[in-house]
């Protein structure tokens, strides 16, 4: 799980937050986080999940089974403008393969 603790490290840093804030967010200890970005420790299924909400990733990325994805900065979004970009991201795609 080396990779996951690599993606988690800078996928924190890149979002600015510290060990203690993104702790705080997802309910669990800054030692809890400390460990999973050192590889001491690997997450719950659960803690997975909501490390991947908190950073708008997938499971998968954060386990290293896909290649770093390009990521929109949705912070101050409202959850209709979210499912709005999530449904458009969605006709966009189906567009391009009918292209290809």
């Amino acid at each position: 799980m080396n990779e996951f603790g690599k993606r988690l490290r800078a996928l924190r840093k890149k979002a600015g937050f510290t060990q203690q804030q993104l702790a705080d967010k997802i309910w669990v200890s800054k030692a809890a986080i400390s460990n999973y970005e050192l590889y001491e420790r690997n997450p719950s299924p659960e803690i997975l999940i909501k490390l991947a909400k908190a950073f708008h990733v997938s499971t998968d990325y954060l386990l290293g089974c896909k290649p770093e994805t390009q990521n929109l900065d949705i912070t101050g979004l409202t959850d209709d403008d979210i499912q709005f970009l999530e449904i458009t991201i969605e006709m966009l795609k189906k567009k391009n393969l009918s292209h290809k």
